[in-house]
């Protein structure tokens, strides 16, 4: 049976002025799957990223997210869209001037007319699946970062996104941080059945987490696939970006 993309990109351009970012870049993702963007810096990671989320125009090519062509959409077609994506930025971007529970009650309060009674008792058990329902009313000042990070997960997936965005998740995270993050990732994965797409460049995360690898090289795709084929890829800039893995202890998951 042929799987269902949620993501589709076919001959994407994209140019600064005269700096082409993104030359003819084409791929899929999967329904179920989290999907790892990853390259060096410059790449154009940031930019597809970007485009994905409709913040980019596409001047060259097709971008379909859920099967929907966003340079076709109109603003209220957008809107439709945009509450099926939940995003996870880098940085977390919670207000501190809002408690934990209002800063990820925030999607629901501006975009439900659902009572003040019900988001509260959809924002406790969305905490609760990021292990934070202790967070209830505390401010992002009184968390670590770890905390913050997986109070800003809750806040992306509180309106249950069938797709669900993360920028660098683990940026700024110590590695026992980031290994707990990335199994919470593939844990809401596997109990809300989302689709993620990530952009990261945490080699040990995209071991743990990823089932499919997109890696751009200078704005081309260079590999396109699972990720075990990706760590057995022969193309110079792939192999040198999984070669700080190939170590005695990754010899089992190198195959």
């Amino acid at each position: 049976m042929q799987k269902e993309k949620v993501v589709e990109v076919k001959g994407l351009y994209a140019a600064f002025g005269q700096s082409v970012v993104l030359r003819d870049v084409s791929f899929s993702a999967y329904k179920g799957e989290v999907t790892v963007i990853l390259g060096g810096s410059g790449s154009g990671k940031t930019t597809l990223f970007n485009h994905l989320l409709s913040l980019y125009p596409v001047s060259m090519g097709l971008v379909k997210v859920l099967g929907r062509n966003v340079s076709t959409l109109r603003e209220v077609e957008q809107v439709e869209l945009y509450h099926q994506m939940g995003v996870f930025y880098q940085s977390g971007a919670l207000l501190n001037s809002l408690t934990v529970a209002e800063n990820v009650a925030l999607p629901l309060a501006q975009h439900s007319e659902l009572p003040p009674g019900l988001i509260d008792e959809i924002v406790y058990m969305k905490l609760g699946l990021v292990n934070l329902s202790h967070a209830f009313h505390l401010y992002p000042s009184e968390l670590s970062g770890g905390m913050l990070k997986r109070a800003a997960l809750a806040r992306a997936i509180v309106m249950d996104p069938p797709l669900l965005f993360c920028d660098e998740p683990g940026a700024g995270l110590d590695p026992v941080s980031l290994e707990s993050l990335d199994n919470l990732i593939v844990n809401l994965k596997e109990r809300l059945g989302m689709s993620i797409i990530i952009v990261t460049h945490e080699v040990s995360s995209i071991l743990r987490i990823a089932n499919r690898v997109v890696f751009l090289d200078n704005g081309v795709v260079a590999f396109e696939g699972p990720l075990k084929e990706a760590l057995h890829s022969d193309h110079p800039a792939v192999e040198e970006f999984f070669s700080v893995m190939k170590s005695d202890n990754m010899r089992e998951l190198l195959g």
